[in-house]
């Protein structure tokens, strides 16, 4: 558990997001696919997302369902995204995921990289 009151804190994905994170697996001839998210070193800020496409988790990831998408993630890269919500912006400025993540102490203006 990672909270004090038991609740396991998990990655949630929006319905926008999901709904555009599965558009994108259909045209990829992925569907059913899971979302893998994780962390590497990079980006402004010193840590940056990766997002890819698998067909099944390995079996050292922890797995989230939201929205109708399963969600792998590292356990080394969970430390960094507990309770991350993956959200989608339609917005005039441009099209893109945008991440909320409560862990992140910075970030950089582009949104792809924060630090912890």
């Amino acid at each position: 558990m990672d909270s004090k009151d038991g609740v396991t804190k998990g990655i949630e994905v929006t319905p926008e997001a999901s709904s555009h994170l599965s558009e994108i697996m259909a045209n990829d001839g992925k569907a059913g696919f899971g979302l893998k998210v994780g962390v590497k070193g990079g980006g402004c800020s010193g840590l940056q997302y990766e997002l890819t496409f698998e067909k099944d988790p390995q079996k050292d990831e922890k797995i989230f369902e939201s929205n109708g998408l399963r969600i792998f993630v590292d356990l080394k890269s969970y430390l960094y995204l507990r309770g991350l919500t993956l959200g989608f912006s339609g917005g005039l400025n441009g099209k893109g995921f945008v991440f909320e993540n409560p862990n992140a102490v910075k970030t950089c203006g582009c949104g792809t990289s924060f630090a912890a």
